[in-house]
């Protein structure tokens, strides 16, 4: 790993010039004259295990969809769950975990990340990867999918493999690769999936191409059992939306785009102003939160057609509805609590109004432009639901790391807002966890508390299904009657994963001290110009 970062700095203009596949969205940042991603360094007084034994007692237990039980304990070997209830006694080779009063949920899944975005290299600095597992595990999150590995694919592969040794604190990584548009033909689609999977990726993330090429590398891929999802994006959805890219035996829609138009009824292309230009961020959001109302209503045939054919075709949706939000509310979204103490200043910088910055696009954010994206959103969310009612799988992810949107905190506001959109909590803790694993192809190892599975497991201080919000990391403000004074809920103290306790509190200071130290280095910086 440490080798291939050298040959970067060492020789810039070869690997400029002639980027392995699934390079090619970190070479284009490093032109920019930032440094190269660093490695997250090994796990420290943060992390312990994993056991021999551990024993976790007396719990609340919730599992997916399944309403609560217990108190009962848990039981862990090494990285597996190994007994659940009974008469489970610790001896003297047993690390106990005492949980009375304590909630246990599965490990969460964040189907939609990016471990950094070259992004912030605009505002002068790559993500530190450090930063951004530990905010994830201390808010539950377990396992990542990263779509696309665009700080690079050797760079992400690397991380996976540290994260799967128990090396560094980091959840669980699943590296799909970002298939580049251009190609010289399906033959060389193919060669290149065939490239990227002997690299390491398990799977590939399209943003659109054309239909051969797309086609070619979805086909090549299922024969490499590689998982593949796809952002629609606007530059190639009138050649394929949704249902084409599904019957091509696509895994998962990310966002939205490409699914309101499969159900045009009376046109073919968006209803564009005659000066759209795509290139341009805030007319590229302005007028997609005018689209859901072009489409087919609900409850018409085209609605149900659409939702039935995709069920059949067992394709998964990531909404990702957290990261949008700002879009119909921005003050709230830039002046969330947690930005002060949790958000890097380069990332902080990257989320604020620049023509150069993808996702950084409210130029001239109007009322207008806000009350469009609240009924966009309210359309998108009857579908979602609608379509997890009718059978349709629906996971969890975030896209954290754009528009005013922070690592693990917006993974909980995603699950905020599929409780918004009409799904039970339960239905919702089952979107952030088995419909994550079923995704995956990883529910016979991780997605449900069950006896051979792996032990990730999420240990809060309050019943998350109750209330999200104590996932929060900032804790959930709330009044103490007996002494009128504000309290926070304590939320998460443990997240386990394979069988490694992280202390989140511990996390959560860390991040704190991260972000200070970034702030002070920085202000020491321009004190000395």
């Amino acid at each position: 790993m440490r080798a291939y970062l050298l040959l970067i700095l060492l020789l810039p203009g070869l690997v400029w010039a002639a980027a392995e596949p699934g390079e090619e969205g970190i070479t284009r940042a490093l032109e920019l004259g930032v440094a190269p991603p660093v490695d997250a360094p090994d796990r420290g007084s943060e992390a312990a295990g994993p056991y021999d034994r551990l024993l976790i007692r007396n719990v609340f237990l919730f599992d997916g969809s399944a309403p609560m039980q217990g108190p009962t304990s848990i039981e862990v070997r090494g990285d597996r769950i190994t007994a659940i209830g009974g008469a489970l006694k610790p001896d003297a080779n047993t690390e106990v975990i005492e949980g009375e009063g304590l909630y246990v949920i599965p490990g969460m899944i964040d189907s939609h990340v990016h471990l950094g975005t070259p992004n912030h290299a605009y505002a002068g600095k790559l993500t530190d990867p450090d930063y951004v597992m530990k905010l994830y595990l201390a808010h539950g999150v377990t396992t990542l999918r990263d779509v696309g590995s665009v700080m690079g694919l050797g760079w992400t592969v690397a991380h996976k493999q540290r994260a799967e040794s128990g090396e560094i604190s980091s959840p669980r990584i699943v590296a799909y690769a970002m298939f580049p548009r251009q190609h010289a033909d399906v033959d060389a689609a193919r060669r290149w999936v065939r490239s990227v999977k002997r690299r390491g990726a398990d799977g590939v993330k399209f943003r659109g191409g054309a239909p051969e090429l797309v086609a070619a590398a979805i086909d090549e891929a299922r024969k490499l059992d590689m998982k593949t999802a796809m952002h629609h994006d606007q530059t190639s959805v009138t050649r394929m939306h949704v249902l084409d890219s599904a019957r091509m035996g696509l895994d998962s829609m990310e966002h939205w785009y490409g699914l309101p138009e499969a159900m045009f009824d009376d046109k073919r292309v968006q209803d564009y102003p005659l000066d759209y230009n795509y290139s341009d961020e805030q007319d590229r959001f302005g007028e997609a939160g005018r689209l859901w109302l072009q489409a087919a209503p609900p409850g018409s045939a085209t609605w149900y057609e659409t939702i039935d054919e995709l069920i059949a075709l067992d394709f998964t949706i990531a909404p990702t509805l957290t990261i949008y939000e700002a879009s119909r509310d921005v003050e709230k979204a830039r002046l969330a609590e947690w930005h002060d103490d949790y958000t890097m200043p380069y990332i902080m910088r990257a989320f604020e109004p620049d023509p150069k910055v993808h996702g950084s696009y409210f130029f001239d954010w109007t009322t207008a432009h806000e009350v469009a994206w609240r009924k966009n959103y309210q359309r998108w969310m009857q579908f979602l639901n609608d379509y997890k009612n009718s059978g349709g799988r629906v996971a969890a992810g975030s896209d954290a790391g754009y528009i005013y949107k922070l690592y693990g905190f917006s993974y909980v506001r995603e699950l905020e807002l599929l409780q918004e959109a009409g799904f039970h909590p339960l239905e919702v803790l089952s979107a952030a966890t088995l419909n994550g694993a079923e995704l995956l192809g990883m529910d016979d190892e991780i997605g449900t508390i069950q006896i051979g599975k792996k032990a990730d497991l999420v240990l809060v201080a309050d019943n998350p299904v109750a209330n999200f919000k104590v996932l929060y990391g900032t804790g959930h403000r709330r009044l103490d009657r007996s002494t009128n004074t504000m309290q926070r809920a304590e939320g998460i103290r443990y997240t386990i994963k394979d069988g490694i306790v992280f202390d989140a509190k511990q996390m959560l200071a860390q991040v704190r001290e991260m972000v200070a130290a970034e702030k002070a280095e920085e202000a020491a910086r321009g004190s000395a110009h």
